[in-house]
């Protein structure tokens, strides 16, 4: 048995479908992954993602130790403002990747991967110096409320506050009755909200956001939406497309590495892997014919092994199945053809341009 988050007897109440996912014990989904796909491209969806990690970094040296962590640029950041970085090792692989939230100017909040608490947390405090290191992961309930009807379920509890949170920005506000911080980053590909609050008030607040949304149309939703979603938004997937190995160059992360700056741990390596020349690059493809390819599965080119699938899904918004590969720089090319293994059987698919799918507007 996983541990469980502060919802896992709500989730048995509605009758989810439980499975392990990075130590805890997760719904999966309710009604159908398709059903709570579809909700939140179109209405709204509510995901438990209290398994994820709040990392708190505190003191006067405490921007400096970020600083020296994190692929992104830290001082810059105002109170107020979230930051995506990525944790990066000596050889300049990824540790992990990360939001960071400015609290205050001497206060910074890291929001880290679930499967990674412990390993971050000893990876922050060995180089830490003398900021102050505090794992709240425990005494912190997260919610993300995803969809178009995000704003108007949310404005409806937190008042017109909650309307105001522009992107990469948050707010401490009162939703119901209780005390959240409520920012707008989103891993869905959709408008939405995440909300971090008192674990012992998880309960209260979830069965508060579902009756405020009933009308809109809100459901619960559980991880296997949350991945078609974020596969289509192309999002990366710590363990999938990022690893202690990938540089997050290869990822096609560079938008969120201070390449000329420098001076975080892992830059001098970053850069001689880039002269070098990365052996594979990160791609969005999409299958020809019927068929799903999966993290694991062989992608060839001209008959030649040219990489690996690292997450693959039909997808439920564009009707054909989707997925991202590491390929050879010479296979990573948009529109170049594919053969990828599935039960040996050769599938046809071709490079495409990611996103998959766009927000509205966007």
């Amino acid at each position: 048995m996983g541990k469980r988050t502060p919802l896992y007897d709500s989730h048995v109440r509605l009758g989810a479908r439980m499975v392990e996912f990075a130590g805890f014990d997760m719904p999966v989904q309710y009604s159908s992954i398709l059903e709570e796909h579809a909700a939140v491209r179109e209405r709204a969806g509510l995901f438990d993602v209290s398994h994820m990690g709040q990392i708190h970094l505190s003191g006067p040296e405490a921007v400096s130790a970020c600083e020296r962590l994190l692929s992104c640029e830290v001082a810059s950041l105002r109170p107020g403002r979230v930051r995506y970085g990525l944790l990066c090792n000596e050889q300049g692989g990824v540790v992990d990747d990360v939001t960071l939230y400015r609290i205050a100017d001497d206060e910074l909040m890291l929001c880290v991967n679930a499967a990674n608490i412990d390993k971050d947390r000893d990876w922050i405090e060995g180089h830490a110096g003398a900021a102050s290191v505090e794992d709240r992961s425990d005494a912190t309930a997260m919610l993300a409320l995803q969809g178009p009807a995000a704003p108007g379920v949310l404005g409806g509890l937190a008042g017109p506050a909650a309307g105001e949170i522009r992107r990469f920005r948050f707010s401490q506000l009162d939703v119901a009755g209780v005390p959240a911080r409520v920012s707008n980053t989103g891993y869905t590909g959709a408008p939405g909200y995440e909300l971090y609050f008192d674990a012992a008030r998880a309960p209260e607040l979830f069965d508060r956001l579902l009756d405020a949304g009933q009308d809109a149309g809100l459901c619960p939703a559980g991880l296997g939406a949350r991945d078609t979603l974020r596969l289509e938004a192309a999002l990366p997937l710590y363990g999938h497309e990022l690893s202690d190995d990938i540089s997050p160059l290869a990822a096609g992360l560079e938008r969120f590495v201070k390449r000329k700056q420098g001076g975080f741990i892992g830059a001098e390596a970053i850069e001689e892997r880039a002269r070098a020349g990365h052996p594979e690059e990160l791609v969005g493809f999409e299958l020809l014919g019927r068929g799903i390819a999966r993290a694991g599965h062989a992608v060839l080119c001209d008959e030649r092994p040219s990489g690996r699938v690292t997450s693959g899904a039909p997808s439920p918004t564009l009707g054909r199945s989707i997925g991202l590969a590491y390929v050879r720089p010479e296979a990573a090319a948009e529109g170049t053809l594919l053969g990828i293994e599935v039960r040996k059987r050769l599938l046809e698919a071709r490079v495409v341009e990611t996103p998959f799918v766009r927000k509205r507007g966007s």
